[in-house]
């Protein structure tokens, strides 16, 4: 149990030239980071007056936010002790075979148009090291892209490659070949994926690039893709607007003495 610098953790920004109220703009935001479990269950958010000063807003717009997470059952408000995270996660990620879904991911990159928003090389956060296996004090490489079919935004994505593995291709790469394909160039072989899917709501950052407003629904996927000797060599987070993006999985029915379930195929 810890209590949260949101200075160490925050990187979105408010914007009130934004219908959105600011109250809100800060609920997603805080709702976002602790549905992702950045902020873990049990620890307690910074106080009204440190949440209004880290945004920037008044501490009525600070409190409101924070009885917004509170409605919803995210935290709980104990008086005299501060705003406590009661969320828990109830799934995990899913472990996959490669198979299938990479010609998938290629396929879809290749048919569709994506803009380099951001490119370059930082210090890892805490989940980054989890996710990589890396040491906090290495680089990451951290690019954003925006990907469009028919000049119509649908996603945005996050990914994380670890430094050595990211040296083997530059920003200009990056701007025209999909990942996973500069990665296998890069001499990667990638053997497995663990993915998780969930639902998330756009972010003040996230809703203008994807033409919609902060607070919309998104769908989103989460992947660790690893090499042939078990080492993470990407991790990216892809936001999805549902309305112009499907998940979709062939399944086949597995009938044993003991079961009978659903399992993916290729």
């Amino acid at each position: 149990m810890s209590v949260i610098s949101l200075g160490h953790h925050i990187n979105q920004k408010t914007d009130n030239k934004l219908p959105t109220p600011l109250y809100h703009q800060i609920y997603v935001i805080l709702r976002n980071k602790i549905i992702d479990q950045e902020f873990a269950l049990g620890d307690f958010l910074p106080s009204e007056d440190e949440t209004a000063q880290a945004f920037g807003v008044s501490r009525i717009t600070s409190k409101r936010a924070l009885n917004e997470l509170a409605d919803e059952g995210l935290v709980v408000r104990e008086r005299g002790r501060g705003t406590r995270v009661i969320h828990k996660d109830p799934t995990a990620p899913q472990g996959a075979n490669i198979e299938g879904m990479l010609e998938n991911v290629m396929a879809m990159g290749l048919k569709t148009e994506a803009t380099l928003l951001e490119f370059g090389y930082v210090k890892p956060t805490d989940r980054v090291v989890q996710a990589l296996k890396c040491s906090p004090d290495s680089r990451v490489q951290r690019a954003v892209r925006l990907r469009s079919h028919e000049g119509q935004a649908f996603s945005h994505l996050l990914t994380f490659v670890p430094e050595p593995v990211a040296s083997t291709y530059t920003q200009e790469d990056l701007a025209n070949t999909p990942l996973l394909v500069l990665l296998e160039r890069g001499g990667i072989a990638v053997s497995r994926a663990e993915q998780s899917l969930t639902a998330t709501l756009a972010d003040a950052n996230v809703a203008p690039l994807l033409n919609l407003d902060i607070g919309a629904p998104l769908l989103r996927i989460r992947r660790i893709v690893y090499d042939q000797n078990n080492q993470p060599v990407e991790f990216i987070t892809g936001l999805y607007r549902p309305d112009r993006y499907q998940y979709r999985m062939n399944l086949s029915r597995v009938l044993t003495e003991h079961s009978n379930t659903w399992a993916p195929t290729s």
